[in-house]
C-alpha cells in the first residue's frame, strides 16, 4: 500500500503517514526501523506495510516508495 509521509520525529522515530483517501495513520518506531530508513521527510510517497482494519489499522513497515 501506498501513503504520504505526514509527520516524523527523528527522537522516538515515530510519526504518521496519510493514506491516499487522506485518513492519517500513526506509525512507531518498530515500524520505521523495519523499513530500514534513516531520516523521513513531510510529503514523500512511502511504501507500507499494515495489518487489521478500521480502527486497529497498524504499520508494520514504513520504506520509501520506489518505482
Amino acid at each position: 500500500m501506498q501513503a504520504t509521509s505526514f509527520t516524523y520525529d527523528p527522537e522516538s522515530r515515530t510519526g504518521s503517514v496519510l493514506l491516499d483517501d487522506g485518513t492519517p495513520v500513526d506509525f512507531d518506531a518498530a515500524a520505521f526501523d523495519a523499513g530500514g530508513l534513516r531520516l523521513l521527510r513531510a510529503g514523500q510517497r512511502v511504501r507500507i506495510e499494515t495489518e487489521g482494519e478500521g480502527d486497529s489499522l497498524r504499520i508494520t513497515l514504513v520504506t520509501l516508495q520506489t518505482l
